[in-house]
């Protein structure tokens, strides 16, 4: 029995020494085992740039929103401290370019018109809580504090514009207003988790719940201190938004208009009379501004020119088609005959120019109108 035991046990033993220093292929033996602990080694050496690799990704993935919340929420500001400053904005319904005018314009064609009486009955209320509406969004959109509601009304000022302003636009892809509606759409959905003042409060509420801390008191804490930083950035923003709209509507109304050069510095700008044919036009260039000019022919021997800026919000209009120019911003419509006003939201006509004929050539005058 004992001498059997023994025998079964260095069998084993022997076994187990073939299998420790055998290859994959069971061939090896002694060094060949060592092979898997170097292979081990490299592992780890891979694993670990894998993992840098997916920390990275991880990174990104957190990240991905950040230069859309950073773009909208400049914009808006942007957008918001020029409205403050601009003479025009609530300069009430004698001015073409005012907030008042504008909406009159997309009462007859938006489809919420029914919504747009208060605004008319009192222009200057609804026009101050547009531009700090959007001064709100902009601050709240920057810093991350309460990050979906920040983007739920980013979200409802757009789709306003989008059914009022660029409602008429056709086709509807060059609606700015219907594009920001969309940008907005994922920061509603996410929210401003990370690099924010939600996120800090997000954190130190986990800390919170970690120390045992009832629910009822992480949540109070949480508000209260969201609230105080919405009441500091609010401040800040009437502050700038105010200041904005008392110096810088002063500044642009002192500042003195810069007189136009004398024509005769001016070189001629000619065309072929046979390059413009009756409803058709030709693109020449302002030597003045440099802005574009189409040279048109509504009737045989009638000569004109338009500029190619629209007089809405300075973007540049189609070439002339059927009779009108278009704008692709807003869709307004201007004759390509006189450059009347067709379409709104623009108020006031293109900027029309005399051309002579002499023999075969077209040369561009004076600005008419």
């Amino acid at each position: 029995m004992t001498e059997a035991s023994s025998s079964a046990a260095a069998g084993q033993a022997a076994a187990g020494a073939g299998t420790a220093g055998s290859t994959p292929d069971g061939t090896g033996s002694g060094p060949g085992g060592t092979g898997p602990g170097s292979g081990g080694t490299g592992g780890t050496r891979l694993g670990g740039g894998t993992g840098r690799t997916a920390g990275w990704k991880a990174a990104g993935s957190r990240l991905a929103l950040l230069p859309l919340r950073i773009f909208l929420g400049v914009t808006f500001v942007y957008a918001a401290l020029d409205k403050l400053s601009d003479t025009h904005y609530l300069a009430g319904s004698g001015d073409p370019a005012s907030f008042v005018s504008q909406t009159a314009l997309a009462e007859g064609s938006s489809p919420i018109s029914f919504l747009l009486g208060p605004a008319l009955d009192h222009p200057t209320l609804f026009g101050l809580l547009v531009a700090f509406g959007e001064l709100a969004v902009g601050l709240g959109t920057l810093v991350g504090l309460w990050g979906r509601l920040a983007a739920a009304g980013g979200a409802a000022l757009s789709l306003s514009l989008w059914l009022t302003v660029s409602w008429n636009v056709s086709p509807y892809y060059l609606g700015n207003d219907l594009v920001y509606l969309m940008a907005w759409t994922p920061l509603v959905l996410a929210g401003t988790p990370y690099l924010s003042v939600d996120g800090y409060l997000a954190r130190r509420a986990a800390r919170d719940r970690s120390r045992g801390l009832s629910e009822d008191h992480v949540r109070r804490r949480a508000l209260v201190d969201g609230g105080i930083a919405a009441v500091a950035m609010g401040g800040a923003g009437l502050l700038t938004g105010s200041l904005t709209a008392t110096f810088g509507r002063d500044g642009a109304a002192g500042k003195p208009k810069q007189s136009a050069a004398p024509a005769s510095a001016a070189p001629p700008v000619t065309v072929d009379a046979a390059s413009v044919p009756v409803g058709g036009s030709a693109q020449v260039k302002d030597p003045s501004s440099g802005d574009a000019l189409f040279v048109v022919q509504p009737k045989a021997g009638q000569y004109c020119a338009l500029s190619s800026v629209c007089t809405h919000s300075g973007c540049a209009v189609d070439a002339p088609k059927n009779g009108q120019l278009y704008c692709p911003c807003h869709g307004s419509r201007f004759d390509a005959a006189t450059g009347a006003v067709l379409n709104g939201p623009a108020t006031k006509p293109l900027p029309k120019y005399r051309v002579t004929k002499e023999g075969e050539k077209l040369h561009l005058g004076p600005l008419e109108s």
